[in-house]
């Protein structure tokens, strides 16, 4: 019998499909990430959404017999990223998120009214939206069982996140143009020039209707990588930091509208 230490990277994804359906509770199993889009490099670790309805015990996956970190439920933060795995399979570093099936099929339910909310989330600069379990559903490639799929980018939450986005970069602007640019601190002008990029970046993605599930290309997809320049100019000096505040704000205006 082949291992997971002697399969290629074709056989990999069924192999973790398999084990991870047969962890009690769970009802589907996706590949996500760099992976599932094609967009890996050889180093990329391996993504996988797990999708249980009701009784699912993380330490469940403990009898797969891969060593690594397992999350309590609500282990991340809670929100829609309501905890995982890092584990490593075959050699392989592989994360595992949690997914509560009725609570994804809410958040679809959410998303085609337009409705959602934004959740502070470690490595997401801007936070992460609530339709991102949507985002999902899109793009995720199905290994295991069935998942309800949103149908394309719901014309309202469309007009919603869009709006809802672009208005957060502005007040963000707005904001540090006066508190922090206008008193030369260099410091947090950079970061809220960040900030309001990643939400400008967010707010032109949904115009397009184009699904995001992570901010690792967010402002490439966007066409924000202009955002160096501007961050690459800065001194601590009232006059430059209030003219980068404007730059970001005209450039985001470009774009995102």
């Amino acid at each position: 019998m082949t291992t997971s230490d002697e399969m290629d990277v074709a056989e990999f994804p069924g192999y973790v499909a398999e084990r991870l359906s047969s962890v009690p509770g769970v009802t589907a199993v996706a590949l996500g990430g760099s992976r599932a889009a094609g967009t890996q490099r050889p180093d990329s670790d391996w993504d996988f959404s797990l999708y249980y309805r009701g009784l699912f015990e993380p330490e469940d996956l403990r009898a797969l017999g891969w060593p690594g970190e397992i999350s309590r439920i609500g282990g991340w933060g809670g929100g829609v990223f309501n905890g995982g795995a890092w584990l490593r399979a075959g050699g392989r570093p592989v994360d595992v998120h949690y997914r509560d099936l009725d609570e994804v099929e809410w958040h679809l339910a959410e998303a085609v009214e337009g409705r959602f909310r934004i959740e502070r989330l470690l490595f997401h600069l801007a936070g992460v939206p609530t339709y991102i379990v949507v985002a999902e559903l899109a793009v995720n490639v199905v290994l295991y069982g069935e998942l309800p799929s949103p149908g394309g980018y719901p014309d309202r939450l469309r007009q919603t996140a869009h709006e809802r986005w672009l208005a957060d970069a502005r007040h963000t602007l707005g904001y540090a143009r006066s508190a922090y640019a206008g008193r030369s601190r260099l410091t947090e002008t950079a970061g809220a020039i960040a900030l309001a990029f990643a939400q400008g970046a967010h707010a032109t993605l949904a115009a397009r209707g184009e699904w995001i599930t992570n901010e690792k290309a967010l402002l490439d997809r966007a066409g924000f990588r202009r955002a160096d320049q501007v961050l690459g100019a800065l001194t601590a000096d009232a006059g430059s930091l209030v003219a980068a505040v404007d730059a970001a704000s005209d450039l985001i205006g470009e774009a995102a509208g």
